[in-house]
């Protein structure tokens, strides 16, 4: 049987037999009583990585988005977000469902918005407008091709929110990819943003989970909000023991997923199929082919080659590296690549 490399999503990992003997060998209690010793040193571990003051160990980053909206808002509100983010395009209107409030677009550039753009958007203080009350930015950006924020450019944001009384979240679901080559650790982005959401399903390997982290009295206010949203979980030591695992031993291995995807990408310039491509800074590439039908064929052929790729639009491929990813499995992919016309 021939292998399959899954270049969907860095959501497709299975645990490692280290990760799953953490998993086995996990203290555990009930986490809604608080009991939950592999839980608590998860939330712990994280929050201090960021400077913050508490986490809250969630089953995904959908939920500690929603939770960082809702208690960070009141319905009626407006969020201020990137056009093609990930709270807006794909956690199924719950802004809206989960805490009555609507989202105010900003044209992005690889997923990144400015923040002359974000000035413009806040509201003036006047009741024939929703009241302008979080901002919300991705880190790395999933629809902008793995591309993520500059210092300055958070800095930029960090003081422009603060002018106007705003918190900011940010949604970190692949935060340590960025941390890998940004010009900032995570004490950073922990004294800039309110609350912050780490996943921890991506690119690190767990097979699920999240950590919302923010100040103990807004984590208070998370749990009552995750307890409304069914998140409230018992023995979770034996997931959150993937967690912590993962930012333990898994971390360190990010630049390898970095270092496959510019060589992929590099190759993929160098196609005729290929129109173009957005700038590859982390682990996933988003490539333009020259049109619908080419798209498709190239999808199928690498399917065809047990190699599984997500189209993003009629005439874009996706492709995501992750801890499954090995060096032959990129040879393979490179060859497969040589050999489509």
């Amino acid at each position: 049987m021939n292998t399959i490399i899954d270049l969907r999503s860095d959501t497709v990992t299975k645990p490692t037999p280290e990760m799953l003997t953490a998993m086995m060998e996990a203290k555990v209690g009930d986490d809604v009583y608080g009991e939950d010793e592999t839980v608590l040193a998860l939330e712990h571990n994280l929050a201090n990585m960021f400077d913050m003051e508490a986490g809250l160990f969630c089953p995904s980053g959908t939920m500690t988005n929603q939770i960082a909206i809702q208690i960070q808002t009141q319905p009626g509100d407006e969020v201020i977000c990137a056009d093609n983010a990930h709270i807006f395009k794909y956690e199924g209107g719950g802004m809206a469902s989960n805490s009555g409030v609507q989202a105010r677009l900003i044209p992005s550039v690889y997923g990144k918005i400015k923040t002359q753009d974000i000035d413009s958007a806040v509201n003036a203080v006047d009741v024939h407008f929703p009241r302008t009350s979080l901002v919300c930015l991705e880190n790395t950006s999933n629809r902008g091709g793995g591309s993520f924020y500059t210092k300055e450019e958070l800095l930029e944001i960090y003081q422009l929110c603060n002018k106007h009384n705003l918190p900011l979240h940010l949604d970190g679901a692949r935060v340590f990819n960025a941390l890998a080559v940004a010009d900032y650790d995570a004490t950073f982005l922990g004294n800039k943003f309110k609350t912050i959401s780490v996943c921890l399903s991506k690119s690190l390997g767990a097979p699920v989970g999240s950590v919302l982290l923010g100040s103990n009295e807004l984590i208070q206010q998370a749990k009552r909000v995750r307890k409304r949203m069914g998140g409230g979980m018992r023995q979770a030591g034996y997931i959150a023991a993937a967690g912590l695992y993962a930012i333990q031993h898994h971390v360190q291995l990010l630049p390898t997923d970095h270092q496959h995807a510019a060589f992929i990408a590099q190759m993929l310039q160098q196609q005729s199929f290929v129109e173009g491509m957005l700038p590859v800074k982390t682990n996933i590439i988003i490539f333009k082919l020259t049109n619908a039908d080419v798209a498709d064929k190239f999808q199928q052929f690498l399917k065809t080659n047990h190699i599984l790729a997500n189209k993003v639009s009629a005439t874009e491929l996706r492709f995501v590296f992750h801890l499954n990813i090995t060096s032959d499995h990129v040879s393979e992919l490179a060859e497969c690549i040589k050999r489509f016309n």
